[in-house]
């Protein structure tokens, strides 16, 4: 069973950070991209940044271009959003994604969901 596990979410200033981490285990994600999407009440889900598990690119919604990164780990089947300078419109349960066939899907590709980690930034 695939299991998607999110951590490091909490509540911050405004141009403060976090980082975003989520585990993934019971399967290789060797050929997956990986993706993280947010969802602020009464929105829609958003992309906000993905990355291919073997190759290392990288895709960013404009929203956060230039202030966060993505990145893996691949030994330990982890992927890390840092997320710096962040504002009040950053504030949204933020879920990590897999399974997605280029970095630009849209997530009704990703096949696996993380159950999410609350982000509130204060201003």
């Amino acid at each position: 069973q695939v299991q998607l596990v999110e951590s490091g979410g909490g509540l911050v200033q405004a141009g403060g950070s976090l980082r975003l981490s989520c585990a993934a285990s019971g399967h290789t994600f060797s050929t997956y991209v990986m993706g993280w999407f947010r969802q602020a009440p009464g929105k829609e889900r958003e992309f906000v940044a993905a990355i291919s598990w073997s190759v290392g690119n990288t895709y960013y919604a404009n929203s956060v271009k230039g202030r966060f990164t993505i990145s893996r780990d691949n030994a330990k089947n982890t992927v890390y959003l840092q997320m710096n300078s962040l504002k009040p419109e950053d504030t949204a349960v933020y879920y990590c994604a897999a399974g997605a066939i280029a970095t630009t899907s849209p997530s009704s590709s990703y096949k696996y969901w993380g159950q999410g980690t609350q982000v509130t930034v204060s201003s």
